[in-house]
This record gives structure tokens, C-alpha cells and sequence, in this order.
């Protein structure tokens, strides 16, 4: 199918989405600046003195808490990284009463401050952090700005609320997106390698009409009667 004939699809099946959900991952936020995990340049790709999954673990957290910070504000951390966009148009979407959910494995928090009101954090959001003892809650640049291992004024560790290899999924959270994608009528997929589960699964609970992929690539899995999309998501939606 021809790039026009693709938009152009892509255009009907959006003026006739009425429940909507995005079901988004790293390749969202490459056009922010953020680097995802396993294209050429990504984190995955990078030499560090322990292999960068097993930086971002629980266990590491525990026994190696100071590298642990270290490396999370280095390559974690994107303040200054601002939304594109792939979510100013999901925002919009929103606002119409298109789209009733975006479901993300990013942990950056752009969606919402594009607008976004329904986002379903999957793994967590840097914005968030708390204290492992009292429970007390500080912003991101508390931690950000910490020397070491940042601490409460009770003493405990003040932890991202990002969700690390060897940790569950929120069950609520995962039950929100669950729900939210089984009762779509469209489904779009983007920026995303549908390599990483639990969540590469919630495509399999979609039983809507129209399912769409769009990433820089084909997906690690396929995915039967969707219409992909070869191309970078925020230059792909803009044109919507």
C-alpha cells in the first residue's frame, strides 16, 4: 500500500473512532529526545561497568543503591525533554472524546503534560517517588537533585516509583489497561517493538474493529489484521 493510501486509511479510521486507546512505548518519546532501549543507538546498545538490565533491577537497587541512582539520573532522567507530537495529537484526541485511554510503558510523564488525563502508567512515572519507610511523597527534582542516595527527612530511601526488572506490574494499573483496550473499538499501537511482556500481551485483549501499528519497523511479534505503519510515530500523527 502506497504512503497517501496509508494516511488516507488512517485518516477514515480516526474520524470514525469513537472509543478509541494508544498503546504507545520508547519510540514515542525519541522525538522528544528521550533514547529508547533497543534501536541501534539505544540504552541497551551502550558499555557500562554492569549490563543496563541488571542496573535497572530490584536487586541492584537493594545491594548497589548509590550506582543505582547514579546511573538512573544519568540516562532516566530527561527533565528538559518536552512533549512532540505524537502526544499533543493524543491529547487532542482525548479532548474530542475520541481516544478514552492511552496505555504507555514510558515512564517520563510527557503524555500528561501534553494534556492527557486518562494515561495509564504501566511502568511507573520518574514524577512520582516516595519514601520506602514513612511513605512520604517528593517530585522528581528532589531526587534529581540529591547527592547520592536521596533521603527522606525520616531517613528511608526515597524511591522512583518506576517499575524495575524483577518487580510487578501495578495490578490496577494493569487491569485499567486491560479493560481499556478490550473495550476499544480502535486500537493503536505505536513506538513500540511488542518485545517486552507483560504488556506486549494486552494487544491479544483487543476486540475492536480497527487495529493499527505504527513504529520504525516491523514489531518483534506479529500482529494479525493490522494495518502497520513503517514511520516514526509524532510524523505520522501530525499529519492527521
Amino acid at each position: 500500500m502506497e504512503n497517501a493510501d496509508v494516511t488516507e486509511r488512517l485518516k477514515n479510521i480516526v474520524a470514525s473512532m469513537k472509543r478509541g486507546v494508544f498503546f504507545g512505548g520508547a519510540g514515542v518519546s525519541t522525538e522528544s529526545g528521550i533514547p529508547d532501549f533497543r534501536s541501534e543507538d539505544g540504552l541497551y546498545r551502550m558499555k557500562y561497568k554492569y549490563p543496563p538490565e541488571r542496573m535497572l533491577s530490584h536487586s541492584f537497587f537493594l545491594s548497589h543503591t548509590e550506582e543505582f541512582f547514579e546511573f538512573y539520573r544519568d540516562k532516566m532522567l530527561y527533565l528538559d525533554a518536552r512533549p512532540n507530537a505524537a502526544h499533543v495529537k493524543l491529547a487532542e484526541w482525548e479532548k474530542e472524546g475520541r481516544l478514552a485511554a492511552v496505555v504507555t510503558q514510558n515512564i517520563d510523564g510527557l503524555h500528561r503534560k501534553a494534556g492527557s488525563r486518562n494515561v495509564l502508567e504501566l511502568h511507573g512515572s520518574v514524577l512520582r517517588n516516595h519514601c520506602m519507610d514513612c511513605g512520604r511523597s517528593y517530585p522528581v527534582d528532589y531526587v534529581a537533585s540529591a547527592t547520592g542516595v536521596p533521603r527522606c527527612e525520616c531517613g528511608g530511601i526515597v524511591k522512583p516509583d518506576v517499575v524495575l526488572y524483577e518487580e510487578p506490574l501495578d495490578d490496577d494499573v494493569l487491569e485499567a489497561a486491560v479493560d481499556a483496550i478490550r473495550s476499544a473499538d480502535t486500537l493503536i499501537v505505536g513506538g513500540t517493538s511488542l518485545n517486552v511482556y507483560p504488556a506486549a500481551g494486552l494487544v491479544d485483549f483487543f476486540r475492536g474493529d480497527e487495529l493499527v501499528v505504527i513504529n520504525k519497523g516491523l514489531p518483534a511479534r506479529a500482529v494479525a489484521g493490522a494495518l502497520f505503519v513503517d514511520g516514526k510515530i509524532g510524523e505520522t500523527l501530525s499529519k492527521l
